[in-house]
């Protein structure tokens, strides 16, 4: 099948529990999968289904995931959000994930809730004008870094409204992570899930329980590819890439699939 014809045929989607429904394609399942959200190459051959920042361009004749970091600042930038967004301590000092540098953003009020959406709702805009099927939203699990000054029940509020936004532009939603919630899929809205690591730590049963065979899975370890090929290697898409999954020619690419 033709890859063009193979995006067509991605399973239209009625997402009912948002107030602005819209039909939406999901990609297509066990598909070939390149995650470049490191930088934007020539997918190799194969490739169907690629995800790319939002600040790049979807790759010509395939299906194209946006990737927005929607619970952090980006490392360096908490200029660019209003003081009150930011989520901080007792002490009043801004609450950061160690891992990546990334100040979390504050989405423990529908009011913040709202204000931030806002901000992130341009980018899915952006995602959908430059032309991306769907929209993949980082760090939903970020309250689980918190400190407890976030919750679950914050996450989930915050998520709904970037499902009703990127609904109401036409773009399916990922569910990025969060296993634990996955149950929850419908009433959030989200349409199918990225999951990093599933392979290695035995997760990717928790989103196939949740979304069938609409799960990418990225591994970062040879160990954890094999782990994930072995048992899903036969129905959902697949790929392990170097943890700060560089563009295909640089120091350190490495991408490889089952």
């Amino acid at each position: 099948m033709a890859v063009g014809a193979a995006v067509l045929a991605g399973t239209l989607f009625v997402q009912a529990t948002t107030t602005q429904a819209a039909a939406v394609t999901l990609p297509p399942t066990h598909a070939g999968f390149d995650y470049q959200i490191g930088g934007a190459y020539t997918p190799p051959t194969g490739v169907t289904v690629v995800t790319r920042d939002h600040t790049a361009s979807p790759a010509a004749g395939l299906y194209n995931i946006c990737y927005v970091n929607a619970f952090q600042a980006q490392p360096g930038a908490e200029g660019e959000w209003a003081s009150d967004l930011l989520l901080r301590d007792s002490a009043g000092k801004i609450v950061y994930d160690k891992g990546w540098g990334e100040a979390l953003l504050d989405i423990s009020t529908d009011a913040k809730r709202e204000r931030i959406a806002d901000k992130i709702g341009a980018l899915i805009d952006s995602c959908r004008d430059k032309g991306f099927q769907a929209v993949e939203p980082d760090n939903y699990d970020s309250y689980t870094r918190s400190g407890k000054l976030l919750t679950a029940n914050h996450a989930q509020a915050f998520i709904k409204l970037l499902s009703a936004r990127a609904h109401a532009d036409g773009l399916a939603i990922a569910q990025k992570n969060t296993s634990a919630l996955a149950d929850n899929r419908t009433a959030n809205g989200l349409d199918f899930a990225v999951a990093e690591e599933c392979g290695q730590y035995d997760e990717c049963g928790d989103y196939t329980s949740a979304f069938g065979n609409n799960v990418i899975v990225i591994e970062y370890t040879a160990a954890g590819r094999s782990k994930a090929c072995k048992t899903w290697g036969g129905t959902l898409s697949i790929v392990q890439r170097d943890l700060d999954v560089s563009p295909a020619g640089s120091n350190g690419y490495v991408r490889k699939t089952c």
